[in-house]
């Protein structure tokens, strides 16, 4: 069998002395290989945690059933009481913000009806207005009516007036005078000197009502009879519907 050169390296070792003053158990030993790892230091033992004190202070009960009964007692009624309250402050805010809710509800819609209400009573205040100023007018109109009636019938010369308003409009000479028979006799006994020197020709006409007349002269006419002077007055007035009454038919 033939060795290896490594083989031969591992058998061979150097002789050494033995140191003299070693320990002897030491020299005892046997040396550790060369590839041998250190041994571990040795791990110190823990140590023991002090004992905890369960001895009770002096004067110390443990509660008896009764106690612990009535801490269960006070603990449910102190919750019932706390739960209470809060509920009942929860239901009160509850109850408040839906009352508030409702209270503005009804509030605007109260507005809203009283602000209807306003408009409406607007509406009817102008109406009231435009019925009295009709109302009033109507009125007018009639009282004005009565007056000239009363006026025609009781002055009945007024007629000279209005034919001489009448000539001064239509200032040609040899016109024709149309007026109510009534009226003809007034007209030559307070205008005949002024009708002769215009050469003007009175003309009878049962047509036209007391205090009126119509003058015509070269295609022109002057038309100044009570019903025409009227019609005028009125439809200055916005009316028309109101029609001139002989004072005769009083």
């Amino acid at each position: 069998m033939s060795i290896s050169r490594h083989q031969a390296v591992g058998a061979y070792r150097r002789w050494e002395p033995t140191a003299f003053d070693a320990d002897a158990k030491d020299a005892a030993k046997p040396a550790p290989p060369e590839n041998a790892q250190p041994a571990p230091e040795p791990v110190a033992a823990p140590e023991p945690e002090p004992a905890l004190d369960t001895s009770l202070p002096e004067g110390f009960q443990l509660p008896t059933a009764d106690d612990i009964e009535r801490m269960h007692e006070e603990a449910r009624t102190s919750g019932h009481t706390e739960g209470f309250t809060e509920g009942r402050a929860a239901g009160e805010k509850d109850g408040y913000d839906a009352g508030y809710a409702e209270g503005k509800a009804q509030a605007e819609a109260e507005a809203e009806r009283l602000a209807g209400l306003a408009d409406e009573l607007d509406t009817a205040m102008g109406k009231i207005d435009e019925e009295v100023a009709d109302e009033l007018l109507a009125l007018a109109i009639e009282i004005a009516r009565q007056v000239l009636q009363h006026t025609l019938a009781t002055q009945p010369e007024s007629v000279i007036e209005t034919i001489r308003a009448a000539l001064q409009q239509l200032p040609q000479s040899h016109a024709q005078i149309r007026l109510n028979p009534e009226d003809l006799a007034l007209a030559r006994e307070h205008l005949g000197e002024q009708l002769s020197h215009g050469g003007h020709r009175l003309v009878e006409d049962e047509d036209i009502a007391r205090g009126g007349c119509r003058v015509e002269a070269s295609g022109a006419q002057i038309d100044a009879t009570m019903e025409t002077r009227w019609r005028r007055v009125l439809e200055s007035l916005g009316k028309d519907e109101a029609e001139w009454t002989p004072p005769e038919e009083e």
